[in-house]
């Protein structure tokens, strides 16, 4: 019999939503300002489903970054959104 590998679940800082991993996004921020998580420091995931609900994702960005440079980290997560792919 195969041996089931255990894969890790992660939060979604908008909606609070547990979901494996791979299925979330992960971003960190610095400084105030919003980066892809580059392999050090504190970071945090969103789910896809939030990604494309914009008044939560503000307000969870806001919170999470301690910024209150809403449309720097809309567009900055944009950015972020269209290299990843």
């Amino acid at each position: 019999m195969a041996k089931k590998f255990h894969l890790p679940t992660r939060m979604c800082v908008a909606c609070r939503s547990r979901d494996k991993q791979n299925n979330l996004v992960r971003l960190q921020c610095k400084d105030g300002e919003l980066d892809c998580f580059n392999g050090l420091g504190r970071s945090f995931y969103l789910c896809k489903e939030c990604l494309l609900d914009e008044k939560k994702l503000s307000k969870a960005l806001m919170r999470t970054c301690k910024s209150n440079k809403k449309d720097n980290l809309m567009n900055k997560l944009k950015e972020i959104i269209t290299d990843d792919r």
